[in-house]
């Protein structure tokens, strides 16, 4: 019986994550944030990930609250793809889930692999400016 309950649970938590996933990237915003001087922010995503689901949740917060800490974000966007989409994933030569790209103008800046905590992820941010 525990056993049933935890593959139950396990189920419930995979499907609430999955749920929050979507493609947001689109080309022709990526390309105007970037020439209007935009910090840009690309994460990849694909289902059942949940380490993706964690840094989503951070990025989208802070998109919708305006901030991350002390970081104001009204001059970042944020676009997030499903990794499978191989034409987004060849674009930033993408291989992974959880893959986090800034931009600084038509720059990377910064790329890192499976980074979820909100500490790490501000500081990358913050580090971009």
């Amino acid at each position: 019986m525990k056993k049933i309950l935890i593959f139950i649970f396990c189920i419930f938590a995979f499907g609430v994550n999955a749920m929050e996933k979507e493609t947001t990237f689109n080309k022709e915003l990526f390309d105007k944030a970037q020439a209007d001087g935009k910090i840009v922010i690309v994460s990849s995503w694909i289902k059942y990930c949940t380490s993706c689901a964690s840094q989503m949740k951070v990025l989208n917060k802070a998109k919708k609250e305006g901030k991350l800490s002390d970081i104001d974000f009204t001059n970042i966007e944020y676009f997030a793809f499903d990794v499978t989409n191989k034409e987004i994933a060849n674009l930033f030569d993408i291989q992974y889930q959880t893959s986090l790209l800034i931009f600084k103008g038509n720059k990377e800046v910064y790329r890192s692999i499976g980074e979820t905590t909100k500490d790490l992820i501000y500081e990358a941010i913050k580090n971009s400016i």
